[in-house]
């Protein structure tokens, strides 16, 4: 997931003769685009662009768990699962793993999850912690590891959805269609 906006960062307008009301954005590498039809003016497209900087920073915001609510979640699902049994000393986010949704160093009592789950489902990034939260208990990934994490109804869908995750990861990128490569003729 990008970081908000900040001043500086590369704003991209594309404006479209085929788009005749709507507007939109999203994310692209380091870059936000914006959408627009071709008929608005410089100052729409300045007022619009700033409105849609604005909407995709607080969809993002509210993606986002900081290290503090991460331990408070870490809590509640403890409690929910595995009967307050395991206690993190710390739960923190870390850019540093790309191949681990998450990480556990039980001696220490800390977790640390892969920033790549902060856009992912609240059900997904809920499996990771508490898997993590099931090696403080447990270090392995063996039956009474896999035992703890049978009350959390959806341990088998998050699995699925991360194993999706790789799976596309695999796959050739395909380069994004734009409405100016389509002519007017539909060609």
């Amino acid at each position: 997931m990008s970081d908000p906006p900040r001043a500086g960062d590369a704003v991209e307008v594309r404006r479209s003769s085929r788009r005749r009301r709507t507007v939109s954005a999203y994310r692209e590498g380091d870059r936000t685009v914006v959408l627009i039809p071709a008929r608005m003016s410089k100052a729409e497209e300045r007022r619009w662009v700033g409105v849609m900087l604005g909407k995709l920073a607080a969809q993002e915001s509210r993606r986002r768990l900081g290290d503090g609510e991460l331990i408070e979640r870490a809590a509640r699902l403890s409690a929910q699962y595995l009967g307050g049994a395991a206690r993190p000393a710390t739960v923190r986010w870390v850019t540093n793993q790309n191949t681990r949704w998450g990480s556990c160093t039980p001696a220490e009592g800390s977790i640390r999850l892969s920033h790549r789950l902060q856009g992912m489902p609240e059900y997904v990034r809920d499996y990771v912690l508490l898997h993590e939260l099931a090696h403080l208990l447990v270090p392995g990934h063996g039956p009474n590891f896999w035992r703890l994490l049978e009350s959390y109804p959806r341990t088998e869908r998050a699995r699925g959805y991360l194993e999706g995750v790789v799976a596309a990861g695999r796959l050739p990128r395909l380069p994004a269609a734009r409405d100016e490569d389509a002519g007017s003729d539909g060609q």
